[in-house]
């Protein structure tokens, strides 16, 4: 995921139900998410953070918690 801070993402997913099980990890009912910082995104003289997301959730809660996730991480592009 570009252009959404690792702090500001961990703290959407704790906006979310979620609660940090270890240092890169928020779970929830039903779901956890594992946060990975990566290298910057470079084009040119532009630099973009990035974190990779590894999530796990039931199907059960898929639906919701996927619809919430996306409202928390939309963006206005131009």
């Amino acid at each position: 995921m570009r252009g959404i801070p690792y702090f500001l993402l961990k703290e959407y997913l704790q906006e979310l139900g979620g609660e940090v099980a270890a240092e890169n990890t928020v779970a929830g009912d039903g779901w956890s998410v594992r946060l990975e910082r990566l290298e910057p995104f470079r084009l040119g003289s532009l630099e973009v953070g990035q974190v990779q997301l590894e999530m796990e959730i039931h199907e059960d809660v898929y639906a919701d918690f996927m619809e919430r996730f996306r409202l928390k991480t939309l963006r206005a592009g131009g």
